[in-house]
């Protein structure tokens, strides 16, 4: 018998109806920084209930509602402009976290469009604030050997900011530059006159031990977590960025999601008369003496080493204003300024770039 169940419809600013997709999760995103450069843009689109996302290998536009979206999952290297919309998305029923990549590169001038990192620091602490711990999760992210930085320098930098953040997050996310990999990294490396170094085993394997070192005698306790890593190394774990485990402990009681992620919530049985009770191995504990269970949700379109979950991505390539120098996202500096100057001249429309 043939499939008769109806795709979903929008109305678009121009009155016409087009099939759309309704993600429960959104990710925002990993293709640029949405809330640095895009978030007024993005919070008007939440209000008009869909935006418009153009696929980076076909070119063909696709709709998505936010009709059904009950939790997004920021990406930023400057989300303070976030502080002025938490609100709006609390107002919705929507909840969130926040992957911040604060990494401190400004000696050496790799990341040329973020604000100093006194700042972001700070930014990171009052988003906490607004939050509740465990809702911005830090990343050192990407870890760049060049002829000026050493795997020595590297943990300095990270232990300047690892004990300002003491207390306002509970994971430390990393990933070594894999700049072979990358066609546009390597590129933009190049034609940025940035003398890179590539990775090896050895030293990776000298950066975790040490990294692991660190964060016991500091008494930071963070989670070490590597991003994407092919690599397994002792005190480290494999990371989900967009983490069903996360979203459920941060919305446990949206029903809608709880049943999207497959996940179930249960009371924690009385202790038996040794006092003692038993949970299942992967039970995620939850205040008011619960704790939740959940499906696989692992999103099988990710790279090999990705322990994303599923959701929809709504950002675009070419679009990231930072201009960091091993950028991914960017096929160049020039066409990322161009889009954003075509964006603010139309700032409203259905995509980021109001093409």
């Amino acid at each position: 018998m043939a499939n008769t169940k109806q795709k979903p419809t929008i109305i678009l600013d121009d009155g016409t109806v087009a099939e759309c997709q309704e993600p429960v999760v959104v990710s925002a995103s990993r293709s640029t920084d949405i809330p640095a450069f895009y978030c007024d843009w993005f919070f008007h689109r939440l209000k008009i209930g869909y935006s418009a996302w153009k696929n980076p290998f076909n070119g063909v536009k696709m709709y998505i509602s936010y009709a059904k979206t009950r939790f997004i999952v920021f990406w930023s290297k400057n989300p303070r402009p976030l502080l002025e919309h938490l609100d709006e998305l609390k107002e919705r029923g929507i909840g969130c976290y926040i992957q911040y990549s604060l990494n401190d590169y400004e000696e050496e001038k790799l990341e040329r469009g973020v604000p100093p990192i006194t700042e972001r620091i700070d930014t990171f602490k009052k988003l906490v604030n607004e939050l509740g711990f465990g809702s911005v999760v830090w990343r050192f992210d990407p870890l760049m050997l060049t002829d000026d930085i050493t795997i020595d320098k590297l943990l300095k930098k990270i232990e300047n900011i690892g004990d300002q953040l003491k207390g306002y997050t509970e994971k430390l996310v990393f990933s070594f530059a894999d700049i072979h990999l990358y066609r546009k990294v390597k590129s933009n490396l190049e034609a940025n006159g940035i003398p890179y170094h590539e990775w090896t085993e050895e030293q990776m394997q000298e950066f975790a031990a040490r990294l692991v070192e660190l964060n016991k005698r500091k008494k930071w306790n963070y989670t070490l977590a590597t991003c994407g890593e092919p690599g397994r190394y002792p005190g480290i774990v494999p990371n989900h960025c967009i983490d069903d485990e996360l979203i459920i402990r941060r919305a446990y009681n949206n029903k809608d999601l709880m049943a999207f992620l497959k996940a179930e919530v249960k009371n924690i049985p009385e202790p038996d008369l040794f006092g003692s009770f038993e949970l299942p191995k992967d039970a995620i504990l939850l205040p008011n003496h619960q704790y939740a269970v959940h499906g696989n949700n692992s999103d099988k379109g990710q790279r090999t080493y990705c322990g994303c979950m599923k959701s929809k991505d709504i950002g675009e390539y070419n679009t990231c204003v930072h201009l960091c120098e091993y950028c991914y996202a960017n096929a160049s500096k020039q066409i990322a300024q161009q889009n954003y100057k075509r964006h603010l001249e139309n700032p409203f429309t259905e995509t980021i770039t109001g093409k």
